[in-house]
């Protein structure tokens, strides 16, 4: 006769905790602070999607008999800068690079770090060499180890989003293998192992998808934190370079006219500060909603 391995955390009918999905929902629902960084969220997302629709003006497009415009001038909602060029405009366009370099910092971590974290986690002799790699790479301050990279690579979007992925792996796998850790205590791991079934394939069919909530949660992390990584290697000259916009670039020229034009760092700023608040709102709020174990909010 055969015998089924029942994963309690997946079946949600054998648990009787209902549709997951919908006491997802109600989580997500019931946190205001999360519906709020919902909403930021999607407004930067479209923003970045529909930027050449909502500029009034190209990113590069100069305009020298109107520099140093201030905010409400007719023709420039912002202002300009020092060129005259359109701050709303290039703002836009720099949210679009920032979450370009995000997503592309997100993907690289999860990538190689959700595998390396699950072989480490359910492999000790994995776990001696990966862990002690990890520890030896979490030493170093992250910016410092982005900046190294961001510098041996050479300056642009694709090589400052690789650096800041790579940066972020080694937090990827502690957090992956500290997951895989406890999922391989469980009763349904510990009967799928008792049945001789492979590794791999616990791996696969148990664990991975009782980590996905931690990986996902990780993700949002990751994201505010990268977008502040490009505006530091960009406002160094080490990440995306001009004529392309980038919010830190638009940092890194308006402060030699801080005191003449303060709104053209002013702007950039608070473009960083939204999108890193509206992923830590959500971040939290579906932290909380993924948690299986949290009543609070139903």
């Amino acid at each position: 006769m055969a015998i089924t391995v029942v994963d309690p955390r997946t079946d949600a009918s054998a648990a009787g905790l209902g549709s997951a999905r919908g006491r997802i929902w109600r989580s997500l629902r019931g946190n205001a602070l999360g519906m709020v960084g919902a909403v930021l969220l999607v407004l930067v997302v479209l923003v970045a999607i529909f930027a050449p629709l909502i500029a009034p003006y190209g990113p590069a497009e100069v305009h020298f008999a109107t520099p140093f415009q201030k905010p409400g001038t007719v023709g420039f909602l912002l202002g300009t800068d020092d060129l005259g060029r359109d701050i709303f405009s290039r703002m836009v366009f720099g949210v679009r690079a920032s979450l370009e370099v995000g997503a592309l910092c997100v993907v690289l971590s999860v990538v190689i770090g959700t595998p390396l974290g699950l072989l480490a986690g359910y492999w000790k002799w994995l776990d001696a060499i990966i862990s002690r790699l990890t520890d030896v790479t979490l030493a170093f301050p992250f910016l410092i180890i982005a900046v190294g990279l961001a510098a041996i690579s050479g300056p642009s979007l694709t090589n400052a989003a690789i650096a800041l992925g790579i940066a972020h792996i080694p937090t990827m796998i502690r957090v992956v293998r500290g997951e895989t850790l406890r999922i391989k205590e469980s009763d349904f791991v510990l009967g799928a192992m008792s049945m001789d079934a492979s590794g791999l394939r616990i791996i696969f069919q148990h664990v991975l998808p009782n980590a996905a909530s931690a990986i996902i949660v990780q993700a949002t992390v990751i994201m505010p934190v990268a977008v502040i990584g490009e505006a530091l290697l960009s406002f160094l000259g080490l990440g995306i370079q001009p004529p392309t916009p980038s919010l830190g670039i638009m940092l890194s020229d308006a402060q030699q006219y801080i005191f003449r034009s303060p709104t053209a760092a002013i702007f950039p700023g608070i473009g960083i500060a939204v999108i890193c608040l509206a992923f830590n709102l959500f971040g939290d709020a579906l932290r909380d909603a993924l948690d299986p174990t949290n009543t609070s909010r139903k």
